[in-house]
């Protein structure tokens, strides 16, 4: 079993008083959310052989990996100093995460292509070898089974990059029932990801100049000290950063260990996908502000269906939702209170006048802002910037504003001087 807290490493958040802990902070925090929550007890997990461990386990854990939760069966940390210190740790330097969870799915074959478009309704005629793109998969209703990085690694070669879910299981489903002549499969990939505007520089120090020219959403096949790699310039952070897929399983502490080196002197941390920054910077959390009730334009993101590219799995349902318009939104909300220690444990019923029209998917305080922000899921409308909102949540009925969203979009810019390297080269 591990504790949520454990040990007295000392506390470096920019806002924690001298001497305090990281186990007394994360306890504080702990209790506030328990409050909210209705439970005081903080809660634990087992670790055992059942669910799957990823290649840089060990080192999390030897680094101050505090709790973990399990997605797409394997345990991913969830928490090392906490939300806020992470979070500063993000946005000023940079960090080091262990998103091993995202397990690829591995589509090849001669009519690999052909299996990827008919997953998405994004039009992936202009995909390049080389490239990432951001997909969502949708099934016959149009509804969103999830959202994902593809990276085309070959000219019938492609790594779908999930959120938590079976997206394993699904596409192995469409592969069967298409007939097409494709291979599916979970190959020993495992991303680790190294984000925030510093990472640049840490990228440079460990594979040279050359990094410098890798743009935004595509990927190169290299290798670090004879560990085999694909690096691509993507993240889940809204700040500068990459990952490195590795592609051998059994070089993952040695992998951490090298990037954790170079990062010394740039103040690298280790932290967890980070709840503020990912709210700031409208990245959508799969099972929370997308789920399988939700289709592109609930979401925003209608942008990614094109009809004028043949057959996909929802055409005729997005067909018919594009004609009607969407009956829900996903809507920014900010609203005053003390500030939210931790994002909620469940979904809060937005109300109208006592009646549940809509819910809370995520919310937590952001220190930059100074405010609680979050996202709502409701009726159109209730989705125009300036509506009055209410939720209901342990804490009691808290007042709330639709507003516009992402507050901080994400960063793809270089640093002005490693741009001039760049140029040089």
């Amino acid at each position: 079993m591990i504790p949520a807290a454990t040990g007295s490493v000392t506390w470096n958040d920019h806002s924690a008083q001298p001497g305090k802990t990281v186990a007394s902070f994360v306890q504080l925090q702990l209790m506030k959310a328990g409050k909210m929550y209705g439970d005081e007890t903080p809660p634990y997990i087992s670790i055992g052989p059942r669910v799957r461990k990823s290649p840089f386990f060990d080192a999390t854990r030897r680094d101050g990996a505090r709790a973990f939760t399990v997605y797409n069966h394997m345990y991913m940390p969830t928490l090392y100093e906490g939300p806020e210190a992470e979070y500063w740790s993000l946005v000023n330097d940079v960090t080091i995460w262990d998103v091993s969870c995202q397990r690829q799915v591995e589509i090849n074959g001669p009519d690999a292509f052909e299996l990827i478009q008919l997953l998405t309704p994004r039009d992936m005629s202009k995909c390049q070898v080389g490239q990432c793109q951001y997909l969502v998969l949708t099934d016959n209703a149009g509804g969103i089974i999830n959202d994902a990085v593809m990276l085309r690694v070959g000219e019938q070669q492609f790594w779908i990059s999930p959120g938590d879910g079976d997206v394993y299981l699904w596409v192995q489903g469409v592969a069967a029932r298409s007939g097409l002549d494709v291979n599916v499969f979970e190959p020993d990939v495992s991303p680790l990801q190294v984000q925030g505007p510093k990472s640049p520089y840490v990228a440079r120090k460990l594979f040279g100049d050359d990094i410098l020219k890798l743009k935004y959403y595509w990927m190169i096949e290299t290798e670090l000290d004879g560990i085999p790699l694909a690096v691509s310039r993507t993240g889940w952070s809204g700040e500068f950063g990459y990952e490195l897929y590795l592609r051998d399983g059994s070089q993952g502490t040695k992998l951490w260990d090298i990037v954790r080196d170079a990062g010394r002197e740039f103040d690298m941390r280790p932290i967890t996908p980070n709840i503020i920054r990912s709210i700031e910077g409208g990245l959508l959390s799969y099972c929370s502000d997308i789920t399988r009730e939700d289709n592109p334009y609930v979401i925003g993101f209608d942008f990614f269906v094109d009809f004028d590219q043949g057959d996909f799995v929802g055409r005729e349902a997005l067909m018919k939702i594009a004609d009607e318009g969407a009956k829900r939104k996903l809507v920014g909300i900010e609203f005053e209170h003390e500030p939210f220690p931790m994002t909620n444990s469940q979904f809060y019923p937005v109300l109208d006048s006592g009646r549940k029209v809509g819910h809370v998917t995520r919310c937590i305080y952001s220190p930059r802002l100074e405010k609680n922000i979050g996202y709502a899921n409701v009726p159109v409308e209730y989705a125009e910037v300036g509506t009055e909102l209410m939720f209901s949540c342990p804490l009691g009925d808290i007042p709330a504003s639709v507003v516009e969203w992402p507050w901080f979009p994400a960063v793809k810019k270089l640093p002005d001087d490693l741009a001039a390297i760049r140029d040089r080269l």
